[in-house]
């Protein structure tokens, strides 16, 4: 790494140093997702807070997160399968727990916009 930063000007190895150390958590879905209706929901590790309001705990991985709809919110026992895409976009998908329904429509969440104060 030194001979390489002796080769390099300055901002070049800023550079560098940057795409090695790569973001702590950029590339994955945890955080706040929003869809265009208004619903939003919450990954947090295993933890998911549904556009219902219901905490819960899910089949997590770090690109993708899928859970069982709770009771007592719309579509109850169908299963959410969530894929992220990039580091703003996830895809979603409900699939009927009716065994031979289609899956609903493939939807494109964004990330929230960060909150203030």
């Amino acid at each position: 790494m030194r001979a390489l930063a002796r080769s390099l000007p300055g901002a070049a190895v800023a550079a560098v140093l940057r795409a090695l150390a790569g973001p702590a958590h950029a590339d994955a879905i945890d955080g706040d997702w929003c869809f265009g209706d208004g619903r939003t929901f919450a990954i947090e590790g295993r933890q998911i807070v549904t556009w219902g309001g219901t905490r819960m705990a899910g089949h997590y991985t770090r690109h993708a997160f899928t859970y069982v709809i709770p009771p007592r919110e719309p579509d109850a026992g169908a299963t959410v399968d969530i894929v992220l895409q990039n580091e703003y976009v996830v895809h979603l998908q409900v699939k009927p727990a009716a065994a031979g329904s289609a899956p609903g429509p493939l939807q494109v969440w964004r990330r929230c916009a960060p909150k203030t104060s």
